[in-house]
């Protein structure tokens, strides 16, 4: 029997991404937990598989040729689970590129964008005490992520999906949508409205979005806790011993 993939994860958006994309593709695999607010990111055993420090990651046991493989940035494993299990991500030329432009949409714009609207909404004010100073990031970014909202909408006005069928690129951008925390209301969007309704209804989405939700920290509140978080995730360093 093949061994399970191993995934690194940590539940946020970019970890949801692969945690719905193995739910979905019915690929076997176990959970290895990277907890970010307390450094495990750090560690040399991760890093041998991440360099860039940032879950997921995964190990596959039958990679290329029977042989393991192991995987960072979760764009790259994405198309490597679809090419895998041969699903949710198409075979012909036009249509993969169609799924790969939304994919690279959210990996390069939604995701960056949307993930600085989080910093500055919900991070910086615990961290800043002159919130004059933060104010001009809160615009900046907000108001971009905005932008990415209405190019979501519109591209969904007449279809179901990003890129024709349910693909890699919906489980890649859904993730990034949390209007709440990003200073957007839905009424403004509502084909993403509709889209997010309908890709969350998927059975699959809903087990891996809550994939250990549990032990998902609060890094915006207040504590030492959450302070002692802040400083792991944006100081860049790993927690004292």
């Amino acid at each position: 029997m093949t061994a399970p993939i191993q995934l690194w994860y940590w539940p946020t958006p970019n970890g949801w991404k692969v945690s719905i994309a193995l739910e979905e593709m019915g690929l076997p695999y176990e959970v290895k937990p990277v907890n970010i607010g307390v450094g495990e990111q750090f560690e040399p055993a991760f890093q041998a598989i991440s360099p860039n420090g940032r879950m997921p990651a995964i190990v596959d046991p039958d990679g290329p040729d029977g042989e393991p493989i192991s995987i960072f940035e979760s764009g790259a494993i994405l198309q490597y689970l679809g090419n895998k299990s041969g699903s949710f991500y198409p075979t012909e030329v036009r249509a993969r590129v169609e799924v790969d432009q939304w994919l690279f949409w959210q990996v390069g714009g939604l995701g960056p964008m949307a993930g600085q609207t989080h910093h500055f909404r919900q991070y910086a004010p615990a961290m800043i005490r002159d919130q004059r100073q933060i104010a001009y990031g809160v615009r900046r970014y907000t108001n971009e992520t905005h932008r990415l909202y209405g190019v979501l909408d519109r591209r969904l006005r007449d279809r179901e999906y990003l890129a024709g069928d349910y693909s890699i690129a919906d489980m890649a951008a859904w993730p990034w949508i949390l209007p709440a925390l990003q200073g957007q209301s839905l009424a403004e969007f509502p084909n993403v409205a509709a889209w997010i309704d309908r890709v969350g209804a998927r059975p699959a989405v809903k087990i891996g979005r809550a994939l250990l939700e549990d032990r998902r920290g609060n890094a915006g509140g207040s504590g030492k806790e959450a302070e002692a978080a802040r400083a792991v995730l944006f100081g860049q360093r790993a927690p004292k011993p």
